[in-house]
């Protein structure tokens, strides 16, 4: 398409310089350049007109049904040419347009036509067998001219037009699958979120319960672990309400605010009646937010599951390691299950972590996290 205006420009100078030559032309009578020149012009207007348009349709190749532009520039030049043998040089600026606007074939058949169509007029008027040799050679040169450069022509055109459809159809399947990523990236957001929701709400609800279930037995007879729990409780829901101002704020765990990484883990460690040993650098927030929600998951899985009498947490470098002396599982049986195990994995996936989980039933249970450093 944006080499179709040099295509307007040479025909149209191809054909006003003939005209101009035909008009000029001593030896025809002036009825006879008349003839000539108008009907040139007629087909100049012709393709101005109607084979420009046809040749700029986009969206169609080839382009089918305009035969009849093939016949009326056939038409025009036997007109010409028979008022004036001078009009066969149009057929510098005639024969390109059926290729620039007809399926191959048809355009093939009308540059034989306008290549041809000066030998029957020779014989018409009695030409010699040296002249009508002559123009028959010209003829086939021009006709074997016509189809070489046709034929590339077409082969172009329709390598454009199927690059054009491939990437019509590229854009399509692209927006396909940004609809897809959307919806997957939907799931995977409401997958995180309850995911998130489990490692802090959820857990921090079950520790209240749970010492509230503490606090209800211990009322009349141990009257200071009782306050010591109650304690805990308060300081449980507070976290849990700043869990929930950070979530739909979507910030960073509100545990990790103002505070080492460090202190978060001894403080939970303290919740759950473990013992903490931290010794790391600094972290990404990314990771840090990783070690939290692991080492979170794990004790609430411990207090919930394992009957341990001693948990300790253990940060040294890129290692977490937080074990248990409980019951202890089968881990084959738990990988897949709820939110536990699985939440851990998929957080340590997010950051290029690798989770190693080892217990046997009366073994206790071993969890590992090597962090990316």
């Amino acid at each position: 398409m944006r080499w179709l205006w040099p295509w307007d420009a040479f025909l149209t100078l191809a054909l006003a310089v003939v005209i101009v030559m035909v008009a000029r032309h001593e030896d025809a009578s002036p009825a006879a350049r008349t003839v000539a020149v108008t009907a040139l012009a007629l087909a100049a207007a012709a393709w101005l007109v109607w084979g420009h348009r046809i040749a700029r349709r986009e969206g169609e190749y080839p382009v089918d049904g305009n035969a009849w532009f093939g016949l009326v520039l056939v038409a025009l030049f036997t007109v010409a040419v028979l008022a004036d043998e001078m009009s066969t040089f149009a057929l510098f600026g005639l024969c390109p347009m059926p290729f620039l606007c007809l399926p191959n074939r048809p355009a093939l058949l009308t540059a034989a036509a306008l290549n041809l169509t000066p030998l029957p007029l020779d014989l018409l008027h009695g030409a010699g067998i040296e002249e009508l040799r002559i123009d028959t050679g010209i003829a086939l040169i021009g006709l074997a001219f016509s189809a070489l450069i046709g034929n590339t022509t077409d082969r172009i055109s329709r390598q454009s037009w199927e690059r054009a459809q491939l990437i019509e159809e590229l854009e399509a399947s692209r927006a396909r699958v940004a609809a897809l990523s959307h919806d997957a990236g939907v799931a995977a957001e409401r997958s995180r979120l309850a995911a998130e929701i489990h490692d802090t709400l959820a857990q921090g609800f079950t520790s209240i319960v749970t010492l509230a279930q503490a606090i209800e037995s211990e009322l009349d007879t141990d009257r200071a672990a009782a306050d010591r729990h109650l304690a805990l409780v308060l300081s449980t829901a507070r976290e849990n309400l700043a869990e929930a101002r950070a979530m739909v704020t979507v910030l960073a765990p509100a545990d990790l605010h103002g505070r080492t990484l460090a202190e978060v883990l001894s403080r939970l460690a303290a919740a759950h009646d473990a013992t903490c040993t931290v010794e790391a650098g600094d972290f990404p927030t990314a990771v840090e937010v990783v070690i939290v929600r692991t080492v979170q998951e794990a004790l609430t899985n411990i207090r919930k599951h394992a009957h341990a009498t001693t948990v300790t947490v253990d940060l040294v470098g890129n290692h977490l390691t937080i074990s248990d002396d409980g019951v202890g599982f089968h881990t084959g049986n738990h990988d897949t299950g709820g939110y536990g195990l699985r939440g851990m994995r998929s957080r340590a996936g997010q950051i290029g972590a690798r989770l190693t989980v080892t217990s046997a039933p009366g073994a206790g249970t071993t969890i590992e996290l090597d962090v990316p450093s």
